[in-house]
């Protein structure tokens, strides 16, 4: 009977995996289908998300809740040109002149490094770095270029942006205004002992995490940009901006924009590229040690290997927009099983005890 007991459970482990493979491969297939329809609506509840709040403070005020929704939206429209008039021209011209420089500052890498080999020659030092660094730098001359032909295209298809912006305005409106009704609706098709906990796991990680995760950005954003300044840093803005954006993803983005910047800076000058990475590992510090403690606590609960995976699974699945939302969606699915599994566990201990025979003095 036990040997039945345990084939059962290794057969059901064992099938599990085949099945868990093939639909993380079909959610790819329609995601991909899908692609742009998906992310439009996916920013639009991302930013629903992050405007309730506003929305929430509006409506104590002694609002309805159409009007909330509809003074939040036009000051976020009106944000949303501003900086589009100001701070877009700039952002291009400075990735512009970015891409036009790289080529400039890898033969200026070069010929520091080739000074640098010929005195380990004149000392009998074995280092051939020329060849190893020539592949390096043509590498990195490919991806950044690429690179930033990619984000000036973005930033000159205008129009495409501006129909893209109007359909997440218009879809954040509706799901402010109707998406309770939507929600309550779907988590009410699932069985109650798995859509309560599902419904509080997801609004807890999801709203928790992208608020906090988007006020650390503005915070490392604002902090760098005075800094890279003072530092005489070339390309301030834009350095500043792409360290700020990197912090949207969770755990690891604050690192890799640090040291992309870094590596960029070190092609030019490496004493001030020592200096970057010095003053950013610093705010980094206090945003980890102080800030995000604080904003963030530990609510999602999930270990770092977890956490590893579910951004590469994201990546994998749904590129940038998979690796936002990969550590908020492991979130959630780990707080209602722990959810269903603590009830579970009440249910148990209740019963147990109810049979139990009551003690004797």
């Amino acid at each position: 009977m036990r040997r039945s007991a345990k084939l059962q459970r290794l057969l059901i482990f064992g099938l599990s995996g085949p099945i868990v493979a093939l639909n993380i491969w079909l959610l790819s297939q329609v995601f991909r289908y899908f692609e742009h329809l998906i992310t439009l609506f996916a920013i639009a509840a991302i930013l629903a998300f992050l405007l309730n709040y506003s929305v929430q403070f509006f409506e104590r005020a002694h609002m309805t809740r159409p009007q909330a929704v509809t003074v939040v939206l036009l000051i976020t429209f009106t944000l949303l040109v501003i900086v589009g008039v100001t701070l877009v021209p700039l952002l291009i011209q400075q990735t512009t002149l970015l891409r036009d420089s790289i080529p400039g500052w890898l033969e200026a890498s070069r010929h520091n490094l080739q000074s640098f080999d010929n005195w380990a020659k004149t000392r009998n030092l074995s280092m051939d770095l020329q060849s190893l660094t020539g592949r390096i730098n043509a590498q990195i001359e490919s991806q950044i270029q690429l690179l930033a032909g990619q984000a000036l295209g973005l930033a000159l298809g205008t129009v495409g942006g501006l129909i893209d912006s109007i359909l997440v305005l218009v879809l954040a409106f509706y799901m402010l205004l109707y998406g309770d009704r939507l929600w309550h609706g779907l988590i009410h098709l699932l069985p109650p002992h798995i859509g309560i906990p599902l419904g509080v796991s997801l609004r807890l990680n999801f709203q928790n995490f992208f608020i906090s995760q988007l006020l650390l950005a503005i915070f490392m954003t604002a902090v760098l940009i005075p800094i890279f300044l003072v530092l005489k840093v070339p390309f301030a803005l834009l350095f500043a901006l792409l360290i700020g954006v990197a912090e949207l993803i969770p755990f690891i983005g604050a690192t890799l924009g640090i040291g992309l910047v870094t590596l960029l800076i070190m092609l030019q000058d490496f004493g001030l590229a020592v200096w970057v990475g010095l003053a950013a590992t610093i705010v980094q510090q206090i945003r980890d040690n102080v800030l995000a403690p604080r904003m963030m606590g530990n609510f999602t609960g999930l270990n770092p290997i977890v956490i590893f995976l579910a951004l590469l699974i994201g990546l994998q699945v749904a590129g940038f927009l998979g690796v936002l939302v990969a550590v908020p969606i492991a979130g959630t699915i780990k707080g209602t099983l722990d959810a269903m599994y603590s009830k579970q566990s009440q249910v148990v201990t209740r019963s147990v005890l109810s049979h139990d025979p009551p003690l004797r003095d």
